[in-house]
């Protein structure tokens, strides 16, 4: 259980929300490799909302919805990451104290999928054609799309 606590730990923490989907080959470097710790983690966060930005080709009409959009990533990867860091420095916790930090991570994570819904369906709807096509096939990886590659292994 704790190997799957550390892999759920970390795909989160390193990814932040939607940000947990495969990312290509292309996209940033610095996404697969930056160090650990809050500047990483924000570090990661930033560069899945930039990639996000080219490979879905917001356009300046679109900008507000996707500044919403963005904002609640960054807010949701910072949760995340204090609340990983709060796990990781609880020293001596029983089971039952694991389980509980865990189930707060789990619903902190269902909490901001739903906020993450709510500023994606408009951003959603104001997409081209075009646009909802790129987006489906970045959003929609084998697996469900919960985890970069880098982290599958």
């Amino acid at each position: 259980m704790k190997k799957a606590l550390v892999m759920l730990a970390t795909a989160i923490s390193m990814s932040g929300a939607f940000a947990q989907t495969s990312a290509p080959a292309s996209a940033p470097a610095g996404a697969a490799s930056a160090p650990a710790g809050k500047a990483g983690h924000e570090r990661n966060v930033e560069d899945r909302i930039a990639y996000l930005h080219t490979q879905l080709k917001i356009t300046s009409a679109q900008e507000s919805q996707w500044n919403a959009f963005a904002d609640v990533m960054r807010g949701n990867g910072e949760t995340m990451g204090q609340l990983f860091q709060e796990r990781k420095a609880a020293t001596n916790v029983s089971a039952l104290d694991d389980m509980k930090q865990y189930a707060t991570i789990a619903q902190a994570h269902a909490d901001g999928m739903k906020r993450l819904l709510d500023a994606f369906e408009p951003l959603y709807n104001s997409l081209s054609p075009e646009q909802k096509k790129l987006a489906d096939t970045t959003f929609h990886q084998p697996g469900g799309g919960h985890h970069r590659q880098h982290d599958k292994g």
